[in-house]
């Protein structure tokens, strides 16, 4: 069991930036495929990056040059640093882990403002 907690959403200008965490538990987090999705109202829930547990990384093209996932596995935690912001960002993120299963953490709200 992989239990997942998110921090870091908030209210921020349009170009300002935000760095989201998520924190798992357990001991596998090393080879977690680790991976952050929103979803705003109305809409259904899109990938915005990935990283494996090699540290290869994959990028929505929405967010392709101004969001960087990392991850440190001695904290057991992934990071999605977001720059040059845009109300079009605004959404519920999710962290996601997989292996074999598949784990959610509760969403953390960024807002955008225009």
């Amino acid at each position: 069991q992989v239990r997942l907690v998110e921090s870091g959403g908030g209210l921020v200008q349009a170009g300002g930036s935000l760095r989201l965490s998520c924190a798992a538990s357990g001991s596998i987090f090393s080879i977690l495929y680790m991976g952050w999705y929103r979803q705003a109202p109305g809409n259904q829930r899109e990938l915005v990056a990935t990283i494996s547990s090699g540290g290869n990384t994959n990028y929505a093209d929405s967010v392709k040059g101004r969001f960087t996932i990392s991850r440190d596995n001695a904290k057991n935690t992934v990071y999605l640093q977001m720059n040059s912001l845009k109300p079009e960002d605004t959404a519920v993120y999710y962290c996601n882990a997989k292996y074999g299963y598949e784990y959610w953490g509760q969403g953390t709200q960024v807002t955008v403002s225009s």
